[in-house]
């Protein structure tokens, strides 16, 4: 997803790139030096100087690094860990985000002379849903990842109730326990603070949401996908919602619609219903985004949800027995597929299609005695 592509290692490091001087001298000139190198592409001298900058600010008193302490350490370890992984070291680059995420914690549970900030408890999130995100990419154990990203979801649920009114934090404190993605959140109505994006509290929804359905919790998985829709396009607004989150809100559908039709807590013909209409509503939004102007990377992104979400309603069909209909969707979803380039939905439409004929042409040929 676009959105969290951009969010997954860059984590707001201003300071990196502007005023140097913000930083003690000691620390200075070994992150100048690492960044230059990092910029440069000398990779292992840039992990060089960085790893010295890091080791040094973590032996100074945290008041030496004021403003923000926790968010210039934390800062120096994930630039040191984006190297790393640039280096091709996932694994080095994994402990360092661990470490910081750590220390993010410890100084969560016991408050220092030097209190952590809002935004810096948005980091230790951040941190989390990155490690994540490395734990299913490099096939970590099941439950690092369910870990990491519980964490992310219910830290961020947390400073959401911290930053609200008595009323609003006494219901997201009613609703807000994730519990391992057991129960809903109620996030409808609840007011950002300016320091935490809408990205911060969805991409974690929709991740815990995704790692539940892959393990066939879908029991969990939903509650968490109607959360993140609940963030990312909430009911009672007015605000203009840009086309990258319209497409980005149909990917979560398509997610969601899935979820359901696989759940079998309810009736087959009850799950398909829900289903179809999460999977139009997906259709629906992805067009309304189509019909803006967008720039290549967006349109692309969108192109690639409205391909997916046709194929989805053409599986929804195929399910429900209803085969002529699903063929419409699988020609619609392999036209849209051809025309940008998507081969991935080329492949899967095409393959939904062959099954489909298949048993048609059985039924020729054992009418005209070719079998």
């Amino acid at each position: 997803m676009l959105q969290q592509a951009a969010r997954s290692t860059a984590f707001g490091l201003y300071e990196f790139y502007s005023a140097f001087t913000m930083w003690p001298k000691v620390v200075r000139e070994d992150l100048r030096a690492g960044v230059k190198a990092k910029h440069q592409g000398n990779l292992n001298t840039s992990v060089r100087y960085l790893t010295r900058a890091l080791e040094t600010a973590l032996a100074l008193p945290l008041d030496e690094l004021s403003p923000n302490p926790h968010a210039k350490l934390s800062g120096i370890a994930i630039v040191l860990g984006e190297v790393l992984e640039l280096a091709n070291k996932p694994a080095e680059a994994y402990d360092v985000y661990a470490a910081a995420l750590l220390r993010l914690q410890n100084a969560m549970k016991k408050p220092t002379s030097v209190p952590i900030s809002g935004p810096e408890r948005v980091r230790a999130a951040s941190l989390a849903f990155k490690l994540g995100e490395m734990a299913e990419m490099y096939s970590q154990p099941e439950e690092e990842e369910e870990r990491w990203l519980t964490f992310a979801v219910e830290e961020m649920l947390r400073i959401l109730r911290d930053t609200q009114s008595p009323e609003k934090s006494r219901d997201v404190t009613e609703s807000g326990s994730t519990n391992s993605g057991k129960q809903s959140v109620d996030l409808d109505e609840l007011e950002l603070p300016a320091w935490v994006g809408r990205d911060d509290v969805v991409a974690p929804l929709e991740k815990l949401g995704a790692f539940y359905n892959r393990q066939g919790k879908q029991e969990w998985a939903v509650p968490l996908y109607l959360s993140a829709l609940s963030v990312l396009l909430p009911a009672n607004t007015s605000r203009d919602v840009p086309p990258e989150t319209k497409c980005q809100g149909a990917h979560i559908m398509n997610s969601l619609a899935a979820s359901l039709a696989a759940q079998e807590s309810t009736s087959a013909a009850a799950r398909i219903s829900q289903s179809e209409k999460w999977a139009e509503k997906a259709i629906a939004l992805v067009n309304s985004a189509k019909s803006s102007n967008l720039d290549a990377e967006v349109s692309s992104y969108c192109d690639a949800v409205l391909v997916a979400a046709l194929f989805n309603m053409g599986s929804l069909k195929e399910m429900n027995g209803e085969s002529f209909d699903a063929k419409q969707w699988y020609t619609s979803s392999h036209k849209l597929a051809t025309s940008v380039g998507e081969r991935g939905g080329i492949m899967e439409a095409e393959q939904a299609l062959r099954r489909l004929n298949r048993p048609q042409r059985g039924k020729q040929d054992t009418q005209s005695g070719k079998l």
